[in-house]
């Protein structure tokens, strides 16, 4: 039995309104307001992957719903919203799943594979994504044997859904298993994902971040803003001296991947899923290693290196040293400087800008 496509229990007008319409939004709940799924009933099961605090359930979707969602800051928001939210999905039997699509093709394909592999017999998946979300592509890219139920275009943006069942959750399984195993190691030795920052290659300021740690470092160290973990990697090839690293990371997938890529390091102590910005640190450290991100979504937003320089200096201990690369456009000299009693510029190359700082 599956959810059936109904003009009764759709959300009304009302409820319509609260859903954001800017073109940037994807039309995610956009069939249950236009009179072509039906609103699941209270007692349903419901799996929202990708979920984001801009796009909330609506009030007429009010069955129990596990919301997805890795990247910290998003997770916190949803947390604490009073939504039960997981950084990775668990069960199955779900009576629904909606899945929000993102920029990279291979983590689109791997959500709806997730989709599909949790949600029981007969059951709802509803994929949306916004006009450059290769959603379009998503859906035009699945086989025959992955029949489309309905597709609408709304903002831009277009939603997608099928029905599962155990040929179609073993068939996307295939093609997401196919997908992973094509994917080469990244310089041979690393592992990574689409979806993570620099998922293919090491990007130009990590590398040229690792071309200037000293080899003198000794003591405790950090990596903030880790990714899949290769200046952590990289520091400990470098510097003999450095006992242990612990990696702080907001994206709960690329934490998983660093703790593969170091696993053979011997140095990696612990790895921390944590929103630096807004969550204290509860070490002191030796060194610091950050190539911190300053994008917010699509937006630029150097604040947010701003405050990861500020928690930088609250977690080195008094004479510890801040290592960081940071693009060359970006004005962190300032911050540096009320952060650190002295501040060095190792080097300026390649659109980047390294910095020494001493706390």
């Amino acid at each position: 039995m599956r959810i059936a496509d109904a003009p009764s229990g759709r959300i009304t007008l009302l409820e319509a309104s609260k859903i954001p319409t800017r073109d940037t939004w994807p039309p995610l709940f956009y069939p249950f307001a236009a009179d072509a799924l039906r609103a699941p009933p209270e007692s349903a099961r419901g799996l929202y992957l990708g979920a984001v605090p801009a796009l909330p359930i609506p009030p007429a979707l009010r069955c129990g719903w596990t919301l997805v969602q890795g990247f910290r800051p998003d997770y916190l928001k949803l947390r604490d919203s009073g939504a039960h939210v997981l950084p990775a999905a668990e069960g199955d039997g779900y009576d629904l799943a909606l899945g929000l699509a993102g920029r990279h093709r291979g983590e689109n394909e791997a959500r709806l594979a997730e989709a599909a592999r949790r949600v029981r017999d007969g059951g709802l998946i509803v994929m949306a994504g916004g006009r450059t979300d290769g959603i379009a592509s998503l859906r035009k890219r699945l086989p025959e044997n992955v029949p489309v139920a309905g597709h609408l275009s709304k903002n831009h943006g277009e939603v997608f859904w099928i029905y599962a069942s155990p040929k179609i959750a073993e068939h996307l399984a295939g093609l997401d298993a196919g997908r992973r195993e094509a994917l080469p190691l990244v310089e041979g030795r690393f592992r990574a994902a689409p979806g993570m920052f620099s998922h293919d290659r090491v990007d130009l300021g990590s590398r040229l971040l690792a071309g200037h740690l000293p080899a003198d470092l000794a003591g405790e160290a950090a990596d903030f803003c880790a990714g899949w973990g290769y200046l952590s990697v990289r520091l400990a090839e470098a510097a003999p001296g450095i006992g242990a690293i612990d990696l702080y990371e907001a994206d709960h997938a690329s934490l998983d991947a660093a703790r593969l890529n170091l696993a053979g390091s011997g140095k990696a102590r612990d790895f921390f899923w944590q929103d630096l910005a807004a969550e204290p640190v509860g070490r002191r450290y030796d060194a610091i290693v950050m190539n911190p991100p300053f994008h917010q979504g699509r937006a630029a937003d150097p604040g947010i290196g701003t405050a990861l320089i500020a928690a930088a200096s609250r977690a080195l201990k008094p004479g510890g040293e801040l290592f960081m690369v940071a693009n060359r456009q970006l004005p962190y000299e300032e911050t540096l400087r009320r952060g650190f009693s002295k501040v060095w510029k190792l080097a300026e190359e390649a659109g980047f800008k390294v910095f020494r700082a001493r706390r």
